[in-house]
């Protein structure tokens, strides 16, 4: 299945969501290899046939084999596999702006730094990977895991619990000239593991198009993931982040260690 996106509702959201609606366009797993080039036959999607350069055990959605290599926020994240019923790419989408967006109001900033690709500056490494659900129709999740000092990730979480409470009659942000609106940001109810967690929802509006997200942060120690939700079939309705991929994704952190 391919997920696609009318432009109106994908540009109302910066980078890290459009890494999730760029899974469903672009079609490339996360396999811990460099992606293949555009219209190889590597690329294929799911449900359309499996493609040369994808193993049999992604393109059933068994699980994938642990990884050896790489620095530990690699080990730590997504790969294609991990979860059957989705699409997990590591490729970027291209046309998605990308950097930190600056919000109008510096309270708000840190719910402004969680929409997108690189987090606030005292992250010392992230990675970002791009969900696409083979199961719902429309529902883009992107996922990033990044790692701090652990005093920073806990005032990470404090701040944006401060934010969520400063905010609640909306903000706008900015990036690469691009500026979006966030209205009704209200803190949400969500179970996780990890030392502690805070979750809110927002409507992202631009014009006459808007779109429900879903935002759910967690700490483990000093590795904090950030997942972001948005149906983009249908961005008018309620969006909540699948539980087995927020479940998924803390159990490979505190694999990794």
């Amino acid at each position: 299945m391919r997920i696609t996106a009318r432009a109106t509702t994908v540009a109302l959201l910066p980078a890290l969501l459009f890494a999730a609606v760029g899974c469903g366009s672009t079609d490339t797993p996360a396999t811990g290899k460099a992606p293949a080039p555009s219209g190889s036959a590597a690329s294929g999607a799911p449900g359309t046939g499996t493609s040369a350069g994808t193993s049999a055990g992604a393109a059933s959605g068994a699980p994938a084999a642990p990884k050896t290599g790489g620095t530990k926020l690699e080990r730590a994240s997504l790969e294609q596999g991990d979860l059957p019923g989705y699409q997990i790419s590591s490729q970027a989408n291209p046309n998605a702006p990308h950097g930190q967006p600056q919000a109008d109001k510096k309270a708000c900033q840190p719910l402004a730094d969680a929409m997108g690709d690189k987090p606030d500056p005292a992250a010392r490494e992230s990675v970002n990977r791009g969900i696409g659900s083979q199961r719902q129709v429309g529902l883009a999740v992107a996922a990033t895991v990044s790692s701090y000092s652990e005093s920073d990730a806990k005032r990470l979480v404090s701040r944006l619990r401060q934010a969520i409470a400063a905010c609640g009659g909306g903000f706008s942000a900015t990036i690469e000239k691009q500026t979006g609106s966030y209205k009704d940001v209200k803190a949400a109810s969500y179970k996780t593991g990890g030392d502690e967690s805070v979750s809110w929802t927002t409507t992202a509006v631009a014009g006459d198009a808007s779109a429900q997200v879903h935002l759910v942060v967690v700490r483990q120690g000093g590795t904090v993931v950030r997942l972001t939700a948005l149906n983009v079939a249908a961005a008018g309705q309620k969006a909540q982040v699948p539980q087995e991929v927020a479940d998924k994704q803390l159990e490979k952190v505190k694999r990794a260690g």
